[in-house]
């Protein structure tokens, strides 16, 4: 069997399988269906055929690039595929449990509004998974790793007509872009470490590894770190462990096939990926199990104080990724492989039953009085205390408002110079005399010229950041994110061999997708009422418009969908390594512009409807 061809059949079923689902009515439930779980069942058949062919073989690693995206001079953007037993693994875990899940949801989920939708969205998820598990390099990761992230957001907000599905997809989205950065960065770093872009069979060459990290011991220490931040945010280790309970608030099948069995264990799939590129930095090694063990025994507390079967689920699955985490961290590569496995197919299960559970256990509750201890002993008093911190779930929720969210929102808020009367003025006069000192660059003195691009890329972080906090305009924030990458674009060129063929590869998807939400919401606001102040749910009379705004939002975050992730990736590579402040804000920039846009979209098209003929949905517990 030829490799291509199985690589291509595996990825080109759920796309084909995607494509074909958005056409299908809504009313057409076997349809959809019998086309989700024969996708997935087809994958789980050509699976276990090439694993058989495949060990026959040898079982060697089979790497290919398939193809160039964009090439020039110092840059390479090309998609490349590896198949090992990480992959396959992975690959057979995703294909069966996404048919178990497809069979189940087809009566689980009948007649239910969203019928159509969950399926496209699973199809979807699908795609960016097998994405990620063939990739062969960092920047075929990313694209799978982005889809992932859109179709978890989507997939939590599945009833979006309640108020909590959607604020938790937010919250769990903006986590995620957490993870982004760990991985833009990296892509970054190992972009001057090897000074090319790199496959993974090269990260895993022993002798060239050892050459890099010999000379660059403190950036590889710093790879492995953003690559653990990646996994953490992804697989919700801590600090990141509070999002997983929040995602429950989707379909019992999305929270078994995304937070119990598949999306979550994605963090330890890059880890595996990567482990010989940091299997020999002691100090990574180390607090990589720490921190595994730490997420480990506060996980177990908090699972056994929750009052919901999917939140002690949740916390159960997210402490064994911990000693997941710390198997990967001792070398135990197999061992970590079969406890992936094994607690994918558990979670699932218990993920399933879960609407059952209260029935099977109703009989045997149990009621016990005990009396009250007037005075408690010093270890009576310590319990106590530990267990009303589990019960709050040790406020990592908190954590992160007050040490990240909440820290960006004041720095929004506070500049007052930035309201709607003077901003574009401000802004255009920035660009404009930024373009006049590109224009003069020959004149301008070094240091000014060594200067120039982190004070654009800080001024189009401010430009972000005051995009994200806004709370009234929609059509302000949104073109503050556009402004935010015309920034980026101005900072960048002022560095070397960064010229218009690449502001074209960066700002072309930028400027279109801006132009036509702009367009939509202009349009909108003839007959309807938009603003940021609240959810407005706007999708209940304006289906298609909602859906096309979807792809402006993912557009200007620099979604595969335009040539402006490529870009994205194109302008990392023109960042020197002694420029961390302008990598940190640019890496910045782009994430909370994803977060700036999910949440304009979701705030006008998603949630309760303003107008009070429609049904008003109960809040979610």
């Amino acid at each position: 069997m030829n490799i291509t061809y199985f690589v291509h059949g595996y990825l080109g079923l759920p796309i084909a399988s995607f494509l074909i689902s958005l056409f299908l009515p809504v009313k057409k439930e076997g349809a959809l269906s019998v086309l989700s779980y024969s996708t997935a069942f087809l994958q789980l058949l050509l699976v276990c055929l090439f694993t058989g062919f495949w060990i026959f073989q040898g079982a060697e690693p089979i790497q290919f690039k398939e193809i160039s995206v964009y090439r020039s001079e110092n840059y390479d953007f090309f998609i490349d595929f590896l198949v090992d037993k990480l992959t396959l693994t992975y690959a057979f875990l995703g294909a069966a449990l996404t048919f178990l899940i497809t069979i189940y949801s087809r009566y689980y989920l009948h007649r239910e509004a969203g019928y159509k939708r969950f399926f496209n969205t699973i199809l979807f998820f699908n795609i960016g998974y097998s994405t990620i598990i063939f990739s062969g390099n960092m920047e075929t990761l990313f694209i799978g790793w982005e889809i992932l992230g859109v179709s978890s957001f989507l997939l939590i907000a599945f009833y979006r007509e309640r108020l909590l599905p959607v604020k938790n997809a937010l919250k769990v989205f903006s986590v995620y872009r957490i993870g982004d950065i760990g991985v833009i960065l990296a892509m970054w770093l190992l972009h001057h470490f090897w000074h090319e872009n790199v496959t993974f069979l090269q990260m895993n060459q022993t002798v060239s590894l050892h050459e890099h990290l010999a000379q660059n011991s403190s950036v590889g220490l710093l790879i492995a770190t953003l690559f653990y931040i990646a996994a953490a945010a992804k697989s919700a280790q801590l600090p990141f462990s509070s999002w997983l309970p929040r995602a429950m608030e989707g379909p019992t099948p999305s929270s078994a096939i995304f937070y119990g069995s598949m999306s979550v264990h994605i963090g330890a799939f890059l880890l595996l990926r990567t482990l010989h590129f940091w299997e020999n930095q002691i100090y990574f090694k180390v607090g990589l199990v720490i921190a595994g063990l730490l997420t480990a025994l506060i996980s177990t507390v908090i699972s056994r104080v929750q009052s919901t079967i999917k939140s002690q689920i949740a916390y159960a699955s997210i402490a064994q990724i911990g000693l997941i985490f710390i198997e990967i961290a001792l070398g135990w590569e197999n061992v970590a492989l079969v406890h992936i496995v094994g607690n994918a197919f558990l979670r699932t299960y218990q993920l399933l039953i879960s609407p059952s559970i209260v029935s099977y256990k109703i009989r045997e509750q149990q009621y016990e009085l005990q009396e009250a201890v007037v005075q408690k002993s010093a270890f009576d008093r310590w319990v106590d205390r530990y267990y009303m911190l589990s019960l709050k779930e040790w406020n990592l929720d908190n954590a992160l408002f007050k040490w990240l969210w909440n820290p960006l929102k004041k720095i929004g808020r506070g500049w007052k110079v930035l309201n709607f009367r003077y901003i574009f003025w401000l802004k255009a006069f920035i660009l404009l005399f930024g373009l006049i000192l590109r224009a003069n660059e020959a004149l301008l003195p070094t240091e000014v010229k060594q200067r120039l691009p982190f004070f654009f890329a800080l001024w189009g972080f401010l430009m972000a950041v005051k995009a994200f906090t806004e709370r009234d305009s929609v059509r302000k924030s949104l073109t503050l994110v556009m402004l935010n990458h015309a920034s980026i674009s101005l900072a960048l060129s002022f560095n070397a061999h960064f010229d218009n063929a690449h502001h074209i590869w960066y700002l072309s998807g930028i400027l279109l997708a801006w132009a036509l939400g702009y367009w939509l919401l202009t349009r909108m606001r003839k007959t309807e009422w938009i603003s940021l102040d609240n959810f407005y749910g706007h999708i209940y009379e304006y289906p298609k418009t909602g859906f096309v705004f979807l792809l402006v939002c993912l557009g200007l975050s620099g979604f595969p969908i335009t040539p402006s992730f490529v870009g994205e990736d194109l302008i990392f590579s023109h960042i020197e390594l002694n420029q961390l402040g302008l990598a940190f804000f640019t890496a910045f920039s782009l994430v909370i512009n994803g977060l700036a846009t999910m949440r304009i979209y979701a705030r006008v098209f998603l949630g309760p409807h303003v107008k009070n003929y429609h049904q008003i949905a109960k809040r979610s517990s």
